[in-house]
């Protein structure tokens, strides 16, 4: 726990944005001397919705500063290292001191951490300025050693979603659908070298600490997903190695098909898709989970095409690192 804290405010200059229309603006096909990101309240592809051309009358928001969703998916947070325009509900953070660019990547995650805390019932424009974060950053993050990762892509072909066809199916016909039995963390013995104990978080797959494996309480088996039901709603992981879980936990087990890291990861996206529709006034429960749908492609037979959803991303950039 962090003995120093400081409000937002006391580290950096919180901003409205330009709060811009994307359909007012020119897209472009990428980013070039012509063009600037277009920053918005994703939470996907680091804020970025898309790329548009420069128009002399609106200044640009600078390189080097942090954006912060106040509305849509709150409290989405990231470093842009580049010029940009934003959407509506988009503060922007500018460091009062100097910071690197590690520091700022720091703040970032720590700002993040209170997502919990917001919905689209209650959104962050009036308190962002008074969320506590740490004082400065730990010197074994900023000392931290990151391997960059490999772009290279494992199958070198294009695979096209569009060309697909499509179909809707319920979760419980895909999937064993259960409700984990929970353990409380507090009464297990923390252990690096243990197994993963899942919790309500989208963060680090899920895994909020690992456990060591004595004790009575329920193990999973690996290779099948999790999902949180209160709390970070289908925000779903894939877990590969054996697991217990805490409340309010459901794990998929595939019926009439083999998972691995690469379906679960095209099934997982689409997944979250549907965490907007879910928040603390509106939870999950068992029986909502497996009437829930959703859409796959399908093979000449009306089946999940499973060997295409692999192939597909297999075909991405960086998915040799997976």
């Amino acid at each position: 726990m962090f003995k120093n804290l400081v409000k937002i405010s006391d580290l950096f200059e919180v901003k409205y944005g330009v709060n811009l229309e994307l359909n007012s603006l020119n897209r472009a096909d990428n980013r070039s001397e012509n063009t600037v990101c277009f920053v918005s309240r994703t939470d996907n592809n680091n804020g970025v919705s898309a790329f548009v051309e420069k128009d002399d009358s609106i200044k640009s928001i600078s390189p080097n500063t942090i954006t912060v969703a106040g509305g849509g998916s709150v409290l989405a947070t990231f470093l842009q290292p580049y010029e940009y325009y934003s959407g509506r509900d988009l503060f922007y953070l500018t460091p009062k001191i100097k910071m690197s660019e590690r520091e700022l990547i720091y703040y970032s995650i720590c700002i993040r951490k209170n997502k919990y805390r917001y919905s689209y019932n209650r959104q962050a424009n009036r308190t962002l300025r008074d969320i506590l974060i740490p004082a400065e950053a730990p010197q074994e993050f900023l000392n931290l050693k990151v391997k960059k990762p490999s772009n290279k892509a494992i199958l070198n072909k294009k695979l096209s979603l569009s060309g697909q066809k499509w179909k809707w199916f319920e979760y419980d016909d895909l999937f064993d659908v259960n409700i984990g039995k929970s353990v409380d963390l507090n009464k297990l013995k923390q252990s690096k070298d243990g197994i993963s104990y899942v919790g309500r978080t989208e963060d680090n797959n899920g895994i909020t600490a690992k456990v060591a494996s004595s004790g009575d309480f329920k193990i999973y088996a690996g290779n099948c997903i999790t999902v949180p039901m209160v709390g970070n709603e289908l925000k779903s992981s894939y877990q590969t190695e054996p697991f217990c879980v805490s409340q309010n936990i459901a794990i998929l087990q595939p019926k009439n098909f083999s998972l691995n890291v690469f379906i679960a990861n095209f099934l997982n996206t689409i997944i979250r898709k549907d965490a907007f529709r879910f928040a603390y006034g509106r939870t999950l429960s068992l029986d909502r989970l497996k009437m829930l749908k959703i859409k796959l492609p399908v093979d000449k037979n009306n089946n999940p095409d499973w060997q295409f959803m692999e192939d597909y991303i297999k075909s991405l950039p960086y998915s040799s690192g997976i």
